[in-house]
């Protein structure tokens, strides 16, 4: 029994130890497997390793070598711009040295030439001197022989010379006073005619010239007989009706209308016109014509006032005065439509005042009444400054008002600045090229005493009024006169023209003196 035990006790170590070898051996083998299996395992991975290190040398060169390429083609352009620059520089530095050694030689050949110039000057010198020499001693000959040939003392040779330079001096002392005073005068009035040449520019008004005639249109010859009437009535009634000279001529479809009133010969015209279109011409039917006419006038000529007081923006005029105003219209003074004159003076004096920083409605009152009186004139006696003085004074105007209207042709003296504006508006209105018209035989006895004037002086050859007597031109003898003469000449005839003469606007004075000579060749 112990036996088996034993048995199978060794029995069990037996199959334990073999079993335990077999069990070493087994994990041994799997531990061999293993260790092979990791070792396949680490040289794949190594293999791996070396592969994606190449790889990535690979690239890490491209990237390099596409690097280096960039680095070199900036390179390559960098230097390449610096090679053209160094070029151009050079070429510039070329062209410098070209330029400079060509300045060389240019002033080489100056330096020769300056110093040829500077050898002749001293041998011109040297010889100058020389003659200077034989000058003084000819001088003193001379001298010598014209104290013999004068019987002069050098004193009293001396003498004569200062006479002789003292009437050159005066002439030229003459010139340059004359210089100076234009040129004072012209500095004085500077400011002046530039506030009035602003205010000329600035004002532009319109001129028109009347008559003392009207002109009526008929529709055909026969209504000529119509107006005459039988035996003359009808005309003899419109006449004495109106006050107007009817005038039936030759004038084809046409009559005239004369009178030295243009507010009646207004009245006249419409009157006729009216008798005309209407076809009842007959004593009666003149008479109410003409009167509706009158009161048609009256309405006209105020409107005319109240429409001149609207464009100066004048306001607060009696009604009296505005109807007064409205009959300028109707008056003319050389041709000059006085109401026109006077809205234009009124202008004038407005834009001046604003220079001068004074009223400007006040100075345009002054410019649009200074010439009332002539509304008045044919009725009352006096002038029409007197006249239009007393009339704004009954409708109680202010006092700078009233002195600029009596004031404005100097009859009175000049109270303030306003009746200065108005008298230089007034003379710049009338003076005005177009604004007035003369009559025919003041205009001619203008210009010959224009010219008379000119003759009167010596060395003049003739002289001739032209541009409708603003300017003179004189002719002097060139054997008589010098060119200094001449123009000291100008002068005394302005000045003379100023004194003895009343003239519009201003008169040009031209000169002429010039040498002929003609010959004939045969």
């Amino acid at each position: 029994m112990d036996t088996n035990i034993i048995l199978i006790i060794v029995i069990a170590v037996v199959v334990g130890i073999v079993s335990f070898f077999i069990s070493s051996a087994m994990a041994r083998r799997a531990a061999h497997d293993k260790i092979d299996e990791a070792a396949k395992e680490a040289e794949r991975l190594i293999a791996e390793a070396k592969k994606e290190s190449e790889i990535k040398k690979k690239e890490a060169q491209l990237e390099a070598r596409e690097e280096w390429m960039k680095l070199k083609s900036e390179f390559e352009k960098e230097a390449t711009a610096k090679r053209r620059e160094l070029e151009t520089t050079e070429k510039r530095l070329s062209d410098l040295e070209a330029s400079l050694q060509k300045k060389i030689s240019t002033l080489e050949v100056r330096e020769r030439e300056f110093e040829k110039r500077d050898k002749a000057l001293q041998t011109r010198e040297k010889g100058i001197e020389l003659r200077e020499a034989e000058l003084e001693e000819i001088i003193s000959n001379q001298n010598v022989k014209l104290q013999k040939i004068a019987q002069m003392t050098p004193e009293e040779a001396k003498k004569q010379l200062m006479d002789n330079m003292l009437a050159t001096a005066r002439v030229e002392a003459a010139q340059y006073i004359k210089e100076i005073k234009e040129k004072a005068e012209a500095e004085a009035d500077k400011e002046a005619k530039e506030i009035i040449l602003s205010s000329i520019y600035r004002c532009a008004a319109d001129h028109t010239v009347e008559t003392t005639v009207s002109v009526v249109n008929l529709p055909s010859d026969e209504m000529k007989g119509r107006i005459i009437g039988r035996e003359g009535r009808n005309i003899r009634s419109f006449e004495t009706a109106t006050g107007i000279d009817v005038i039936v001529d030759d004038t084809p479809e046409a009559v005239i209308l004369s009178g030295y009133d243009p507010v009646r010969r207004e009245i006249a015209r419409m009157a006729l016109e009216k008798l005309i279109t209407d076809g009842r011409i007959h004593p009666t039917r003149i008479e109410e014509v003409v009167e509706k006419s009158k009161k048609e006038m009256d309405v006209i000529v105020r409107e005319a006032g109240e429409q001149a007081c609207f464009e100066l923006g004048v306001h607060g005029l009696h009604p009296d005065i505005v109807h007064m105003l409205g009959k300028l219209h109707f008056r003319t003074s050389y041709g000059q439509n006085v109401l026109a004159h006077s809205k234009e003076v009124a202008m004038l004096c407005g834009l001046m005042a604003a220079e001068l920083e004074l009223d400007g409605a006040l100075a345009k009152r002054c410019g649009l009444l200074h010439d009332i009186g002539k509304a008045i004139d044919r009725e009352t006696e006096g002038t029409h400054t007197q006249i239009g003085a007393e009339f704004v004074r009954r409708y109680r105007e202010a006092e700078s008002v009233i002195n600029a209207i009596e004031s404005h042709h100097g009859d009175v003296p000049m109270v303030g600045p306003y009746p200065v504006l108005v008298q230089a508006a007034d003379a710049i209105s009338g003076a005005r090229p177009g604004a007035r018209r003369e009559p025919l035989e003041a205009y001619i006895k203008r210009l010959q005493q224009l010219e008379e004037l000119a003759d009167s002086f010596k060395g003049v050859s003739k002289a001739y009024a032209i541009q409708a007597g603003r300017e003179i031109r004189v002719i002097v003898e060139h054997d008589v006169l010098d060119d200094l003469a001449t123009s000291i000449l100008a002068s005394d005839i302005a000045e003379k023209i100023e004194r003895e003469m009343q003239y519009p606007g201003q008169i040009k004075v031209t000169v002429v003196r010039e040498t002929r000579v003609t010959e004939y060749a045969r």
